[in-house]
């Protein structure tokens, strides 16, 4: 093979290939929950891309800023901050389920805390370098809401706390 011949069976793989590579990159492997909190499995699901508009048109001005735009609510204000009740707690930009009341516990900090997401899967940790220190974010694996940080402060069993804004999630009782 010639090395025009080469470049040419090069140029033409990758627009043949590019749809199914753009493709991949859309969808995201989640786990999905039952109300009760049994896990129904892993599901490959698109990622749920909107406009600013779009997402103003869904949350309030505070979650917008929070899960859109990384901002954090004052601590000891957020909706449901010392809620106690058995159930999920959900992405309020998309619905995925993140974390189970049975790994919340009381960290003092006035923000949901919570030992382990309910499936790895389901939040996505980056380095944050903001605020003049190095941190852990925790976002939305489907819809890349930031949901607030992870600490390495937590209790047993994992030593975590995954200090989350309250107005990033949304609870719902277990049935």
């Amino acid at each position: 093979m010639t090395r025009r011949e080469l470049f040419a069976t090069a140029a033409i793989a990758t627009v043949l290939l590019w749809p199914l590579t753009a493709m991949a990159e859309q969808t995201v492997e989640i786990t999905e929950f039952s109300a009760a909190g049994q896990p129904l499995g892993k599901h490959r699901k698109a990622k749920v891309t909107k406009s600013d508009a779009e997402w103003h048109a869904l949350l309030s001005p505070l979650a917008f800023e929070v899960t859109r735009r990384a901002g954090t609510e004052r601590a000891f204000t957020g909706p449901g901050w010392n809620n106690h009740a058995d159930g999920l707690y959900h992405c309020v930009c998309c619905g995925t389920a993140l974390f189970d009341s049975h790994t919340k516990f009381e960290s003092g900090t006035g923000w949901p805390s919570f030992w382990k997401p309910i499936a790895a899967e389901n939040v996505v940790e980056t380095r944050d370098h903001s605020l003049y220190e190095i941190r852990t974010a925790v976002s939305c694996a489907l819809c890349d809401a930031h949901l607030g940080h992870v600490f390495d402060d937590g209790p047993r069993p994992t030593g975590l706390r995954y200090c989350m804004n309250a107005v990033a999630l949304s609870f719902i009782p277990r049935t």
